[in-house]
């Protein structure tokens, strides 16, 4: 009978616990973001950096080859690359920047104003957390989770 109530408690437990646990692996951390400020100076560095171009022209390039690859017609590629919208992916480079504060950011932005060097080296294009992130970017479009529907 002792064993009974044991093993009853220890089940009673468990049952308690799972649902503890399952909660606890759905909630994510929402990622940290800069000030409204420095949103300002990431994205007159983006623009010096001509980055906003370079994530557009990655994308057309991942759906260009996919297009050949895959042997889409015309529509289907216009449709795709209709969807590219860098607002989508601006968050991503937010994110890489949030570590800097104001007068960091400051610095930066007058280098890659000043040096040309900065617009093809750069730490968005040297990022492999951003990289990996503009990968994973480019074949959501290239799978048409963006298009509007």
């Amino acid at each position: 009978m002792k064993n009974l109530k044991k093993h009853f408690f220890m089940a009673l437990l468990v049952c308690l616990f799972i649902p503890a646990i399952s909660n606890s692996q759905t909630s994510f951390p929402t990622p940290k973001m800069p000030s409204q400020q420095n949103k300002i100076i990431i994205d007159k560095i983006v623009e010096a950096a001509h980055y906003k171009n370079y994530v557009i022209d990655f994308c057309l390039s991942k759906i260009n080859e996919t297009s050949a690859k895959e042997g889409w017609n015309e529509q289907k590629a216009m449709e795709i690359t209709e969807s590219i919208n860098y607002k989508n992916f601006r968050d991503a480079i937010y994110n890489l920047f949030v570590v800097y504060d104001e007068v960091e950011l400051e610095t930066l932005l007058k280098a890659y104003e000043k040096d040309t060097a900065y617009q093809t080296q750069n730490i968005m294009t040297t990022s492999k957390v951003l990289t990996n992130n503009l990968n994973i970017f480019a074949n959501d479009i290239v799978k048409g989770k963006y298009i509007a529907k």
